[in-house]
């Protein structure tokens, strides 16, 4: 199979412990990951969200790194954790 490429917004919620990730969803672009991102950066009780892409090979599992295309507000500064 060929490689496809998912573009997900990520928002980050305060939690007891400080920061934990929310519910990742999956956008049709990067244009539209982009816009939910900052969407959901504005909710109450959200410190902020990203946008971020990967691309890999779905029947096999191999997944390259993600890659941050924007963040907002407070997020942490390594995207490797995603």
């Amino acid at each position: 199979m060929a490689d496809v490429t998912y573009y997900v917004p990520l928002p980050f919620v305060f939690s007891d412990d400080g920061m934990a990730a929310g519910e990742a969803t999956e956008c049709l672009s990067a244009n539209a990951a982009v816009m939910r991102a900052e969407a959901l950066s504005r909710k109450p009780g959200h410190a902020g969200a990203i946008a971020f892409s990967r691309t890999g090979d779905p029947s096999s599992g191999d997944f390259g790194d993600a890659k941050v295309i924007w963040k907002f507000g407070e997020v942490p500064n390594d995207p490797s954790a995603l």
